[in-house]
């Protein structure tokens, strides 16, 4: 028997250096020196990222973090509570970042900034307490959290730059599993009728770029062509229509209206977490299920039950 490959192994493979987690060989990366400055433009970074990819509205300039926190901590309606709660973790990330960019700041004209700085304390207060709010934060889609995404500016500030893109090698790799898993699912289940019978090429496809485009940073020389062939296999997924023919009842255009919905679900799903670069493990599961429910419909048209001469055929 081969030896298992240990996580964090690094090779050039066709050309690209590359390291090994959990299975895959994903695109490495050299991380920028252990700075306060080279924290300051990744918490940057991070924390642009996450409004990016969560719910409109929760970006909320740090200066008025006390109106945050007395609007959060006054409301009594559980919903109300909940947005304020995920506007009150967005002012509490905004404040952390403009500390620790005046920190940076400061050190850049000679002043010397230690870790126990009760700023630096009050920065990662900031992010600890942002984090703990997280679980009120939705996604874009609506449909769940995403913790992993929501922890990384406190995970960059808490430990060294260098692990920190080594966990991120590691999501990355959950997240590339996850592709696989929810395309492979997606293809099986509208293959089992004639009338999706042109979509798993396309499925298989798309989350072949979806990968590739996981792993790829946005400063990567390479983002032009591989965010255009993304949208192109995006485009192509969402463009496919079902065989049907004319004499079609009305069950299976009802079955091909819902398989063209799935399609459409799938595909957001796999490009919201090619996009954010880490598992949702919620709507993944919903998904699944939905699909499962769905091809057990497809098996209806696929075989249909045996009938003879005057009605169904019993035992």
């Amino acid at each position: 028997m081969e030896e298992p490959i240990p996580d964090g192994t690094v090779a050039v493979i066709d050309g690209v250096r590359r390291i090994y987690y959990d299975g895959y060989w994903l695109k490495a990366y050299k991380p920028p020196e252990d700075s306060l400055d080279a924290k300051k433009k990744l918490i940057q970074a991070l924390t642009r990222r996450l409004f990016n990819h969560v719910e409109h509205g929760i970006n909320i300039p740090g200066s008025r973090l006390e109106d945050a926190r007395q609007a959060y901590e006054t409301e009594q309606v559980p919903e109300r509570k909940r947005v304020k709660g995920a506007m009150y973790a967005g002012t509490l990330f905004n404040r952390a970042t403009d500390i620790f960019t005046k920190l940076v700041e400061l050190q850049e004209l000679g002043v010397e900034i230690a870790t126990d700085n009760p700023l630096m304390r009050e920065c990662g207060r900031c992010l600890q307490e942002a984090l703990t709010l997280g679980r009120l934060v939705l996604h874009r889609s609506g449909e769940e959290g995403i913790d992993e995404l929501w922890g990384e500016p406190f995970r960059a500030f808490s430990i060294p730059v260098e692990a920190f893109y080594e966990s991120r090698y590691i999501k990355i790799a959950q997240a590339l599993r996850d592709i696989d898993r929810i395309s492979a699912v997606m293809a099986s289940t509208l293959a089992v009728a004639p009338l999706f019978e042109n979509v798993a090429p396309l499925v298989h496809e798309f989350a072949r770029i979806a990968k590739v485009k996981c792993e790829t940073l946005r400063t990567d020389p390479g983002i032009f062509d591989v965010w255009a062939d993304f949208v192109v296999a995006s485009e192509h997924l969402g463009a496919i229509t079902p065989v049907l023919s004319p004499a079609a009842s009305e069950h299976e255009r009802q079955l091909a209206t819902d398989g063209l919905r799935l399609i459409l679900q799938g595909r957001n799903l796999l490009t919201d977490i090619t996009r954010a670069r880490v598992t949702m493990p919620k709507s993944a599961r919903e998904y699944i299920a939905r699909c499962e429910t769905y091809a057990a419909r497809l098996r209806t048209i696929a075989h249909p039950p045996l009938a003879v001469a005057g009605g169904p055929l019993s035992a």
